[in-house]
C-alpha cells in the first residue's frame, strides 16, 4: 500500500507512526494536554501528534484541514476515532499546527492545503490506517498487562475487553502504564474496521465546530487579539501592478493614534492603535500612482469577445487536455455539425468574513494568525516577506468565515507581515474592507469557450471538440505545477474530461493572460465547462427527439454510478410531470471523483428575463460518505452558491479597474430567493471517497439553462444569466 506504516521510536511512553510522509503519535500518561505536549516535542524528531491518549481517558485528535464550514474538523477526526474505537464523547479535536511534514495532504504534494475537494480524498486512507494502528497497539498493551493472547481481546468505545474473563480496561488506564512496542504491527486496508461495524463513518454525529459558532466562542481570524496588538490597513493601487510614485501622508499622520505610514510596492500601509484611526488615516492618504501596468488595458467586455474569437480560430492551438480518436475529421465529415460559443464572466468569492491576518515579526521569528486554507503557503510567503525561513514561521490557523478557494492565497498574510516588520515585536492585524475584498480580489477567470459537435444522419454524436480560452491560475499560484503540467492548468479547464461515451473527442486549453490575476473559485473550471457541455447535450437531445434524461443515460453505459444518480434525481423530481408555468432542467457532473445529478424547477418572466429557481433535487454518489448529512449540507450550500454565481454575480473591469465594490452592485443570492433543496446521498461503499465541497456547484447553471431551453427553445450561453441577457436571448 502506498501509505505503508513504519515505526519511529520516541520514548518508553509514546510512539509515532508515519504514513507516506504523514505521522501519527500517541502519548501515554498524564492529562490530554500534557500528553499532547509530550508527543509534540519528542527528540530528536520534533513531530506533531495525530492522537493523544491521556490518563484521564480523553482522546485528543488533530484535525489536519482548515475548517471553513464544510465540517472537516468533525469528519477527519471521526475517521481516526472509528478505527481506534474511541468513545466520541471523550474525544477532543485540536487544529493541526503548520507542520506539512506531519500533516500535509498527499494530493497536494505533501503541503497543508484545504481545497479542490481533496481533503477526504487525500486524508481518508491515512487516517483509517492511523486509527487501526492505534487500536492494535492498545490491544497489544492490554494483552501484555493481562498476560493473555491478543486474539482473545476486542474493543468497545475507549475500552479493551477480555470476554473470557469479563475484564475491561479503559484506554486512559492503559495509557497510564503502557509501554511502546519495539516494532509496530503492519496495517493494511483489510485491517480497517468493516463498514457494518463502524460507529462514526457513514453515520451522522454532531459537528464539533457548531457549538462555538452558535454561542459566540468560536475564534475566526477577525477575532484574534494577541497582547499589544496594533491595527493596519492598506490603500491598494486602483489597477493591479501599479505602484505609488508620490505620497502625501501628512493628513494621515495627523490622525490620533497613527503610528506609521509604510510605502509598499503595491500600495501604502497605515498602522494605528485603533480600527477607527487606521481607517481614517487610510482615507486621508493622497497618492499618485504609476500608469504603466499591463492591466491598464484590461476591459472585461472586450477581453471576453477576444477570447471567443480565439476559441473559434482553429489555427490558434492550445494544449490538449484529453483526446481520443480524431474529432476534427469526424466533425468535418459529419452529416450535421453544431457549434456553440460560451462566455463566463469574472466572479469573486464574497466570503462573509473579509480577508484578514495578524502577524508579529520579532527578529527572524514570525508568528501569524490567519483564517487560511493553506498554512504551508502562509508559512512560505510570510517567511519570504519577513526575510527569514519557513521553519521560523509559526502559523495559527483559525476558523474561516468562508473560503471557497480565496483563502488558499497569501496576499492578506503578506499585508500583515509587511506592516508588522516596521513595529518589531508588536502584532499587527490587517482587515480588508468589504470594498477592498471585492475590488482587489483574485476572482474566477473570465473564460471563452467553443464546443463543436458532429452528428451522423441519425443525430448520433460522432465527434466532440471543446476549446477553453482564458488566463492561467497555476502560472501565478503554483508555477511548479504549471511547468510540470506542460501548459495544462487543471483548475481552469477541469470538467472537460469525458465521462460520456463520445466516439471521438478532444478538449483543449488556450492560455491568454492579460495582467489581471485570477484564482480558484468554488468549482473553478467545472463551473463553466459543465455549463457548456451539459447545455449542448440538451440541444442534441432535442434534435434526436429524445428525453434529456434518457439521452444522458444512453451515453453512460460504462458508468452505472453516473446513470444511477441521473435516474434518481429525475425520479425525485417526478421528471415526467408537467408543471403549469414552470419547467424542469437536468444536468450532471462527475468532477472530483463524485457523481452528482441535479434537477431544477424554474419559472421565467418573459418580459423582464428574470429567472426564479423554486426547487432543486439532487442525487449524489460520493463513494464512501463519511458523514451523509454533511454531504447533503455541502450540496445544499453549493446549490445556493451556484445559483448566486450563475444568475447575478459579475465582477467587471474597465481600464483595469474593478467596477463593483460591495453587495449593492455585486449582487449575491438573497434569502428570499433561495429555493427548496432536496438531496439524496447514494454511497457506494466499495469505492474510494470522492470530493464533496464543490460537487454541487457545476450542475446548477446548466440545469437552470436547460429548464429555460425546455420552456422556450432558446439557448443561454452567457454567465451570469442576468435578466437583460435572458430577455435578449428570448428575442433573438
Amino acid at each position: 500500500m502506498r501509505n505503508r506504516i513504519k515505526a519511529i521510536p520516541l520514548s518508553r511512553r509514546s510512539f509515532m507512526i508515519t504514513a507516506g510522509g504523514f505521522s501519527a503519535a500517541v502519548a501515554f500518561g498524564g492529562t490530554a494536554s500534557t500528553a499532547l505536549a509530550q508527543a509534540a516535542k519528542p527528540k530528536p524528531f520534533s513531530p506533531s501528534a495525530w492522537v493523544t491518549i491521556g490518563a484521564d481517558n480523553i482522546v485528543t485528535i488533530v484535525s489536519p484541514a482548515s475548517e471553513m464550514g464544510q465540517g472537516v474538523m468533525t469528519s477527519m477526526p471521526a475517521i481516526v476515532a472509528d478505527d481506534m474505537d474511541a468513545d466520541w464523547k471523550n474525544v477532543r479535536v485540536v487544529q493541526a499546527p503548520s507542520d506539512a511534514k506531519s500533516f500535509g495532504n498527499r494530493l497536494f504534494g505533501g503541503a497543508m492545503i484545504t481545497g479542490a475537494s481533496r481533503t477526504t480524498q487525500g486524508y481518508y486512507p491515512v487516517l483509517r490506517t492511523v486509527g487501526t494502528q492505534v487500536r492494535q497497539v492498545l490491544l497489544a498493551a492490554a494483552a501484555e498487562q493481562w498476560k493473555v493472547p491478543v486474539g482473545e481481546l476486542s474493543t468497545e468505545p475507549s475500552m479493551v475487553v477480555h470476554a473470557k474473563t469479563k475484564r475491561k480496561i479503559s484506554y486512559g488506564a492503559l495509557a497510564a502504564k503502557a509501554k511502546v512496542p519495539e516494532k509496530l504491527p503492519e496495517v493494511k486496508p483489510a485491517d480497517w474496521k468493516p463498514f457494518d461495524k463502524c460507529r462514526y463513518i457513514g453515520k451522522d454525529i454532531p459537528r464539533v465546530d457548531v457549538p462555538g459558532k452558535t454561542n459566540g466562542k468560536a475564534i475566526f481570524g477577525i477575532d484574534v487579539q494577541p497582547p499589544g496588538m496594533l491595527y493596519g490597513a492598506i490603500l491598494r493601487a486602483p489597477v493591479e501592478g501599479e505602484r505609488p510614485e508620490r505620497v502625501d501622508d501628512a493628513a494621515a499622520k495627523a490622525v490620533k493614534g497613527v503610528i506609521g505610514v509604510v510605502w509598499l510596492t503595491y500600495g501604502v500601509g497605515v498602522i494605528a492603535d485603533t480600527v477607527e484611526g487606521v481607517m481614517k488615516a487610510k482615507a486621508a492618504l493622497k497618492v499618485e500612482w504609476s500608469t504603466s501596468a499591463k492591466a491598464r488595458a484590461y476591459d472585461s467586455d472586450k477581453v471576453g469577445q477576444e477570447y471567443l474569437a480565439t476559441a473559434r480560430d482553429l489555427t490558434k492551438k492550445g494544449v490538449d487536455v484529453e483526446k481520443h480518436g480524431d474529432p476534427d475529421a469526424a466533425i468535418a465529415g459529419a452529416a450535421k455539425a453544431i457549434t456553440a460559443e460560451y462566455l463566463s464572466e469574472h466572479v469573486t468569492h464574497a466570503c462573509m468574513e473579509p480577508m484578514n491576518a495578524t502577524a508579529k515579526v520579532d527578529g527572524k521569528k514570525v508568528e501569524v494568525w490567519a483564517p487560511s486554507q493553506s498554512p504551508t503557503l502562509t508559512q512560505v510567503f510570510a517567511a519570504r516577506t519577513a526575510g527569514t525561513t519557513p521553519p521560523n514561521v509559526t502559523v495559527h490557523t483559525t476558523l474561516l468565515g468562508g473560503g471557497f478557494g480565496r483563502r488558499a492565497d497569501w496576499d492578506f498574510t503578506v499585508d500583515a507581515v509587511n506592516l508588522a516588520k516596521t513595529v518589531p515585536g508588536r502584532p499587527v492585524k490587517v482587515i480588508w474592507s468589504r470594498e477592498d475584498d471585492i475590488r482587489y480580489t483574485k476572482g474566477r477567470p473570465l473564460i471563452g469557450q467553443q464546443v463543436a459537435v458532429g452528428l451522423d444522419a441519425n443525430n448520433n454524436i460522432v465527434g466532440w471538440r471543446h476549446r477553453v480560452v482564458g488566463c492561467s491560475i497555476y502560472a501565478r499560484f503554483s508555477p511548479a505545477a504549471y511547468e510540470a503540467g506542460k501548459g495544462k492548468d487543471p483548475p481552469v479547464h477541469e470538467g472537460v474530461e469525458f465521462q460520456y461515451a463520445f466516439p471521438a473527442a478532444r478538449s483543449e486549453f488556450i492560455r491568454d493572460d492579460r495582467g489581471v490575476s485570477v484564482h480558484v473559485w468554488r468549482s473553478v473550471g467545472s463551473g463553466y465547462t459543465k455549463f457548456a457541455q451539459e447545455t449542448l447535450l440538451d440541444e442534441v437531445a432535442k434534435l434526436r427527439n429524445q428525453d434529456p434524461v434518457a439521452f444522458r443515460v444512453s451515453l453512460l453505459g460504462k458508468s452505472p454510478r453516473a446513470a444511477a444518480v441521473i435516474q434518481e434525481a429525475a425520479k425525485m423530481a417526478d421528471w415526467s410531470k408537467k408543471r403549469e408555468g414552470r419547467a424542469l432542467g437536468i444536468a450532471y457532473s462527475d468532477t472530483w471523483n463524485t457523481h452528482c445529478a441535479m434537477v431544477v424547477e424554474i419559472s421565467l418572466d418573459r418580459a423582464s428575463g428574470e429567472i426564479k429557481v423554486h426547487k432543486v433535487w439532487s442525487a449524489v454518489d460520493p463513494g464512501v460518505a463519511v458523514q451523509p448529512a454533511n454531504v447533503a449540507a455541502q450540496i445544499e450550500s453549493a446549490v445556493m452558491y451556484g445559483i448566486s454565481g450563475c444568475l447575478t454575480e459579475q465582477l467587471s473591469y474597465k481600464n483595469g479597474e474593478p467596477q463593483q465594490s460591495n453587495f449593492h452592485d455585486y449582487q449575491v443570492l438573497r434569502m428570499q430567493d433561495a429555493p427548496e433543496v432536496q438531496v439524496k446521498v447514494m454511497p457506494t461503499w466499495k469505492d474510494a471517497p470522492g470530493g464533496i465541497g464543490e460537487v454541487g456547484t457545476p450542475p446548477v447553471a446548466p440545469a437552470i439553462a436547460n429548464a429555460v431551453f425546455a420552456m422556450t427553445g432558446k439557448s443561454l450561453r452567457h454567465l451570469p444569466m442576468t435578466p437583460a441577457r435572458v430577455a435578449a436571448a428570448l428575442k433573438a
